[in-house]
């Protein structure tokens, strides 16, 4: 049967599992649209003991300056589900954002020949 399931048995959902609409209360849309993957975030202050289990690890994981991206991995969410949190938190004054500055188009050049030799 190589691992497969019949076709009248259901797989059985992991009852850990937290949808991500869940997470974001509906929402797919920050509510700054200026967040990108690179977007370096850091904490104000200690994560407030109100805040949502998501949302406290993420200030928590922002103690130190760290990518929108990075805070994604670290906390274990998608992308999308990391921007809105993020979002939430700058707002509520949890966080703050810096961009980086932007890259010389030498550098840029560099990273793509880098990427086409692989």
């Amino acid at each position: 049967m190589n691992g497969e399931l019949p076709m009248d048995v259901e797989p059985v959902e992991d009852a850990t599992f937290v949808r991500p609409f869940i997470i974001t209360g509906g929402r797919a849309e920050p509510l700054r649209a200026d967040l990108r993957l690179e977007t370096l975030v850091v904490a104000v202050g200690a994560p407030d003991e109100t805040l949502t289990f998501e949302r406290r690890h993420i200030v928590a994981v922002c103690e130190q300056p760290t990518t929108v991206a990075e805070v994604a991995s670290r906390v274990g969410v998608p992308l999308g589900v990391a921007k809105v949190l993020v979002s939430d938190l700058v707002v509520a004054g949890q966080l703050t954002c810096r961009q980086p500055a932007e890259l010389p188009l030498q550098t840029l050049e560099r990273i793509r020949d880098h990427v086409r030799a692989l």
